[in-house]
C-alpha cells in the first residue's frame, strides 16, 4: 500500500459533546453539538455524522466520475450524491456503528447505467472500502 495523502484532524474540549474539531492546516474548524435525537441540546454546532456525510458524498461523487469514465459514460455536471449517515446501536451492545445510504441522481442516464456506475464507484471509493471491510486502526497513546 502506498499512502498518497494524510489528513490530520484533532478534537478538543470533549469532542462530540460540545467541543471543537479542526484540521492541522486550519482549513476546517467546527464547533460540535449533540443532536436532540441523541439526547443532546441540538446546539449550533455540527456533529461527526454530518461531517462523515459531507465527506462520503463528495468522495463517492468523485468515484462515480471515475467509474463513469471507465464505463465510457458521461455524468452530467448536475449529478449529485446524498449520503444519509445514521448513528446506531451495535448488535453486540458494546458500542455504536454507522449505517450509510447513498442516493445518486444522474440526469441524462438510464437507471440501469446509474446503478452500474454506482456499483463500480462503490469499489473505487475509499469511504465505501472503509465501511464495507474490516480494517486495522492503529491506536497510539501519546
Amino acid at each position: 500500500m502506498q499512502i498518497k495523502y494524510t489528513a490530520h484532524g484533532t478534537a478538543y474540549h470533549g469532542g462530540r459533546g460540545g467541543g471543537t474539531a479542526a484540521t492541522d492546516d486550519g482549513k476546517v474548524s467546527v464547533k460540535l453539538s449533540v443532536p436532540k435525537a441523541m439526547g443532546g441540546d441540538d446546539g449550533p454546532g455540527t456533529n461527526p455524522e454530518q461531517l462523515f456525510a459531507v465527506g462520503y458524498s463528495a468522495c463517492y461523487l468523485g468515484a462515480m466520475r471515475a467509474a463513469a469514465g471507465r464505463l465510457k459514460l458521461k455524468l452530467s455536471e448536475d449529478t449529485t450524491v446524498e449520503a444519509a449517515i445514521s448513528f446506531a446501536d451495535r448488535e453486540d451492545n458494546v458500542g455504536f456503528t454507522i449505517v450509510a445510504r447513498l442516493t445518486a441522481h444522474a440526469p441524462g442516464l438510464e437507471t440501469a447505467d446509474v446503478e452500474r456506475v454506482m456499483a463500480l464507484a462503490h469499489d473505487i471509493c475509499p469511504y465505501s472500502d472503509l465501511i464495507r471491510k474490516a480494517h486495522t486502526v492503529e491506536l497510539v497513546a501519546g
